[in-house]
């Protein structure tokens, strides 16, 4: 099999729906519901500061309505995500998400600006679209 050669901003989702550190676990379980997401980058400015899973919000989810209003996204967020730049190998951004167990990654530009998200989703449409097309992506 010949080897495929793919940067990972060909299966980017760019300009994703963000969160600001301010919000609340009901307004991001709204958002992510809106958007049929599951992963939400946190900005502060054009900065990427955090990312919040479904997950993060479902477990505050079970706190009281007190607790639960006193939560911010700056709470639950995970601060310092993995970061890739937008012509990463694939394989090679495949392989970190794997091995550090994270749902997505940030892509950067090559000036390191916010370019998308890369997410298991993403990876496995690449996947399905190399297995089906021979290795290019879909136009």
């Amino acid at each position: 099999m010949l080897p495929i050669n793919l940067p990972v901003d060909e299966f980017t989702t760019p300009d994703p729906v963000t969160a600001n550190e301010d919000m609340t676990i009901d307004d991001l379980r709204r958002l992510m519901e809106e958007h049929g997401i599951r992963h939400l980058p946190v900005v502060r400015g054009d900065t990427v500061v955090g990312v919040i899973s479904d997950r993060d919000v479902r477990v505050v989810s079970g706190l009281n309505f007190e607790e639960k209003r006193l939560v911010r996204a700056s709470d639950i967020m995970a601060a310092d995500p993995l970061t890739v730049s937008a012509t990463a190998p694939l394989d090679e951004v495949a392989y970190a998400m794997s091995e550090k167990k994270v749902g997505s990654v940030i892509v950067e530009d090559e000036d390191g600006q916010f370019l998308g998200i890369f997410t298991v989703t993403d990876a496995l449409n690449a996947l399905i679209e190399i297995v089906r097309g021979g290795g290019t992506p879909a136009p």
